[in-house]
């Protein structure tokens, strides 16, 4: 049996949708502060993983919160950073996972959610996004104390699922965490969300590239 592993933030879960909150305190400024605060949130991960330093997902969220306030002059209040972690709980759904999570579902696909995100953090917004009841499990990196690409986050999740790897299908948007999950063994599906992002030239290459969600879900119906 195969088993799907779904990274939940960019691919699931529209990080951009921080974007209307953010418009309300830095005006025009709101779409450049989402891109950075993501990358920067993406970026201290990598930089604890490497350092053997763990500081979870959370925590690297409002560092990456608070650079981005400093690189772009953006004097926020504790109390309106406040409410853009709260909003990082509740960010909404790609518009084409629902359709596809119930096919899969109809077909018996087991499904989980792998993510960099703390448990309590994950429950809350696939809870909010309504789809937590499609996935077998939740699968967090914070039970090994690192981040993807590390091997033992993929390690850890076919383990969590019980099947081989070469059974084991990472879905994901971001390139970095298919390369991991294929150069630990699993087999990957890259979703490009958008047509200005290519993939990395490296040897670690997805088994299937696909530019929707309903393309995905054709591959495992």
């Amino acid at each position: 049996m195969k088993a799907l592993a779904f990274d939940v933030y960019g691919t699931l879960i529209d990080t951009t949708g921080v974007t209307t909150t953010l418009h309300g305190m830095v005006g025009d400024q709101a779409m450049a502060f989402s891109t950075l605060w993501r990358a920067k949130q993406l970026e201290y991960t990598w930089r604890y993983g490497l350092m053997g330093v763990y500081r979870n997902f959370r925590i690297c969220t409002k560092q990456a919160l608070d650079f981005s306030c400093e690189q772009l002059g953006c004097d926020l209040s504790d109390a309106e950073k406040k409410a853009l972690m709260q909003k990082y709980l509740e960010l909404p759904v790609f518009d084409d996972v629902l359709d596809g999570l119930e096919r899969l579902k109809s077909a018996n696909v087991a499904m989980y959610a792998f993510s960099n995100g703390v448990p309590d953090d994950l429950t809350q917004l696939l809870t909010h996004a309504q789809i937590i009841d499609f996935m077998d499990g939740i699968v967090s990196v914070d039970v090994n104390k690192t981040f993807k690409p590390n091997p033992l986050v993929y390690q850890q999740f076919v383990e969590v699922a019980g099947t081989a790897p070469r059974k084991s299908w990472l879905v994901s948007s971001n390139g970095f965490d298919v390369c991991g999950a294929v150069a630990a063994g699993m087999r990957a599906v890259w979703l490009q969300r958008s047509a200005a992002v290519c993939f990395d030239h490296w040897e670690f290459e997805p088994d299937k590239v696909v530019t929707t969600f309903d393309e995905m879900t054709d591959l495992f119906v």
